[in-house]
């Protein structure tokens, strides 16, 4: 939306624009545990997990995603979606007729350079070191810079496929290593609250824990092996895709000599 808008007149993009986040807002914290209990799913069927300490975790998880959900439903009833349809109707609409300030290719070149500099920025913070934050930091940055990539590739822009394909896994295995990260703090929380059924010294909740930790670790190295091709990767982007997607692409020249046959033709 912000790319596409850019220099639009006419369009109501800002206020469809707001309208959007507001959704994203309301469904970003049930979909998380959502996420949280598909994992809960997957670790039930590996052999070696305490079934118990699975289904103390998913009770809490799920409370916690029914109160969410409560909040969820608040929010949703006071975004007036036919509103947002009419207004991203109005989008569509400049957008099929753009006017000459239309400069979605200038907006969408200052967008790769902002993010690839945040990706070398949050690369260089995180450092190899296992820290949650800052591998977090470099998720968001790896995801935002993706979808500025996927415009500029699917516009014929400047295609750029290999690079998306490397964040793609770097932020699948970041985006996997956060998810297990917000399930260790369910464990966490299950643990330092009492259970009637719970035996006293039962090890299933730390046993748990271990089984998480050591998947992050595993999906951290992972990432420390990515790393010198997603620094290169943010660097390239940041100098020559950004440059390649200012300027429009030209036709050939032999079209150009077909349509002045064509209207030699018409005259």
């Amino acid at each position: 939306m912000p790319v596409l808008s850019s220099g639009l007149h006419g369009s109501k993009a800002g206020k469809a624009r707001r309208k959007i986040r507001r959704l994203t807002e309301a469904l970003g914290t049930v979909r998380e545990l959502d996420v949280t209990l598909a994992l809960l799913d997957e670790l039930d069927s590996r052999p070696g997990v305490p079934k118990n300490a699975l289904a103390e975790v998913r009770a809490h998880v799920i409370a916690e995603r029914e109160e969410r959900r409560q909040v969820m439903h608040e929010r949703l009833e006071q975004v007036d979606l036919p509103k947002l349809e009419r207004r991203l109707e109005s989008v569509r609409e400049a957008v099929a007729a753009p006017s000459r300030d239309h400069s979605w290719r200038s907006a969408l070149s200052e967008r790769l350079v902002t993010r690839a500099r945040r990706l070398n920025k949050a690369i260089d913070d995180a450092g190899q070191i296992y820290a949650p934050e800052a591998l977090h930091r470099v998720r968001i940055a790896a995801k935002k810079l993706r979808y500025a990539l996927e415009i500029a590739n699917e516009s014929k822009g400047a295609p750029c496929a290999a690079d998306l394909r490397l964040m793609r896994r770097v932020q699948d295995a970041l985006g996997r290593l956060h998810d297990l990260q917000i399930l260790q703090h369910h464990v966490a929380e299950v643990s330092a609250a009492p259970h009637p059924r719970r035996a006293p010294g039962d090890p299933g909740l730390a046993l748990l824990g271990r089984v998480i930790e050591d998947e992050c670790r595993l999906l951290h190295a992972k990432y420390i092996a990515l790393l010198p091709a997603l620094r290169e990767a943010a660097t390239r982007i940041r100098r020559q895709t950004a440059v390649r997607v200012t300027a429009p692409r030209r036709a050939p020249a032999k079209m150009h000599l077909q349509e002045r046959r064509t209207a030699g033709a018409a005259r």
